[in-house]
């Protein structure tokens, strides 16, 4: 990618979230993510292009030297900061911006520093066997997968309904979404296949934010925040239709959309469980002790096997262990995060020794964990877990990137057998799974987390579970879990 030689025409809208904006490269497999700010600030830029750069370097130096280490390298991609011309980042902010969603037009892409993150397009790898099916790419943020147990908690529903479960009351509440999705991460972080299967089934089923799926790069299942409607499952399953019924150069429509929908549940639970291609040893045997979220309506009778717990080299295993640094609970850590922004007032230059903004260096992560070791009452200790929760969060906030790509190993078409004797058989698939969207979360975002925390636990208490008046009914077509174990997958580097 030549920098000097850049055209806007030569990149799409690909997506955005609350800071930053995506476009892809039309030929390379390559995303530019650039920052966004209030619209009212348009014409004055909150900050220089040197604050800029430093932002999003530091965002670079928080993924590779600190959640590389807590979360493996092989499933993070840090990318690095580039610097555009200024005229190219003009005209291509002129170019997407029919692109937008209206509702995220309260924000305007930043075209004065000319400064953005350069990753690889996970939606579309470079690197792929040509294949009559362009890869798919599944998009989940699994939100946090455990239930807290600190004795600083002040409300027992905490200890019984996870977090997501309950948010979920709140913003059907508030209107954010019309339909109360029945996901619940601890089904999917629990290892045991049944209840992950059942989890993905109803991402699916009410994406909301946390499920996409892409095809050859393009979007073609998600849902739109305060639809009425839930996404068209029918339309997924003709995008999934040419991947689970080829066989010997034939295509059969004699497999049930059920059958599809099920295959492509379990190639997704087998990529989740994997390791990219060494068979770890299970060693998450706290599952049962986490146990289930009393709002689950996963039917634990149903179980076959007990829980297996998560393979210790898996990504989700990864995930929940940098999720459980928030040992405290958000009201355990408050106290020591007023201890600490007093500390800040009195003294403002400890901010720098801290590392509160940064840098997250080589030597960050080490510190936090010597700081860790005795709680002594010191600031070091108070700014140690503050940085622990924040990771935290980070992990509990990421999105996961299952690439899937077709091998069509297919076997040489015997034209003496009768076509009734075909076996028709899913693909086998090379999986790659990469960890996303993770960047710092601002310290002083700690006080909105409790307040957040408060009205979430509030609303649910209030409702008693029950949907709010004027939702929209929850979805009936819940289907059984189905195992089916004869996807073969295999794992490489992409």
């Amino acid at each position: 990618m030549e920098l000097d030689k850049m055209d806007e025409n030569d990149w799409k809208y690909h997506g955005e979230g609350n800071k930053s904006l995506v476009v892809s490269h039309v030929q390379l497999s390559r995303v530019l993510r650039l920052l966004k700010y209030p619209a009212e600030d348009s014409e004055n830029p909150p900050q220089t292009a040197e604050q800029a750069f430093s932002q999003i370097q530091n965002i670079v130096d928080f993924s590779s030297n600190v959640m590389c280490s807590l979360l493996g390298d092989k499933f993070v991609h840090s990318g690095e900061v580039v610097k555009l011309p200024l005229e190219f980042v003009r005209q291509l902010s002129i170019k997407i911006q029919h692109h937008r969603p209206v509702w995220r037009c309260d924000k305007v892409m930043d075209i004065y520093s000319g400064c953005a993150l350069c990753l690889p397009n996970l939606t579309s790898p470079l690197l792929h066997p040509p294949t009559r099916t362009p890869p798919l790419c599944i998009e989940i943020k699994p939100k946090c997968g455990f239930l807290p147990t600190s004795k600083h908690i002040s409300k027992d529903i905490k200890t019984k309904v996870c977090r997501y479960c309950m948010h979920q009351h709140y913003k059907v509440s508030n209107g954010k979404w019309k339909r109360h999705s029945l996901y619940c991460p601890l089904d999917l972080f629990s290892g045991n296949r049944q209840r992950m299967h059942f989890a993905i089934r109803h991402l699916i089923e009410e994406p909301q934010n946390n499920f996409k799926v892409f095809k050859g790069g393009q979007c073609v299942y998600s849902s739109k925040e305060g639809s009425d409607e839930s996404p068209d499952t029918n339309a997924l399953l003709h995008h999934l239709r040419p991947y689970f019924l080829s066989t010997n150069n034939r295509v059969s429509s004699h497999m049930t959309s059920k059958s599809i929908l099920n295959d492509f549940i379990q190639v997704l639970v087998n990529a989740l469980l994997g390791g990219g291609g060494d068979e770890g040893q299970v060693t998450d045997r706290q599952g049962e002790r986490r146990g289930f979220c009393q709002a689950s309506h996963f039917n634990r009778e149903r179980i076959r096997h007990g829980s297996q717990g998560l393979p210790s080299d898996s990504v989700l295993f990864r995930i929940l262990q940098t999720q459980m640094l928030d040992s405290l609970d958000i009201e355990g850590l408050y106290p020591l995060y007023r201890q600490l922004e007093q500390h800040l007032q009195d003294f403002p230059k400890e901010r720098t020794r801290l590392q509160i903004d940064g840098p997250y260096n080589e030597t960050f992560l080490e510190k936090v964990q010597k700081w860790t070791m005795e709680d002594n009452g010191s600031v070091e200790f108070a700014a140690a877990k503050v940085h622990q929760y924040r990771f935290a969060m980070t992990a509990k906030d990421c999105s996961l990137m299952v690439t899937l790509v077709s091998s069509e190993e297919e076997e040489e078409d015997n034209e003496d057998l009768p076509p009734q004797r075909h076996v028709f058989r899913p693909h086998p698939f090379s999986a790659s799974v990469s960890i996303l969207d993770l960047d710092p979360k601002p310290f002083d975002s700690i006080s909105r987390q409790l307040r957040l925390d408060q009205k979430i636990v509030s609303c649910y208490l209030k409702t008693s579970g029950a949907l709010p008046k004027g939702a929209l009914p929850l979805l009936s077509n819940r289907i059984t879990a189905t195992e089916r174990d004869d996807c073969r997958l295999l794992f490489h580097p992409m």
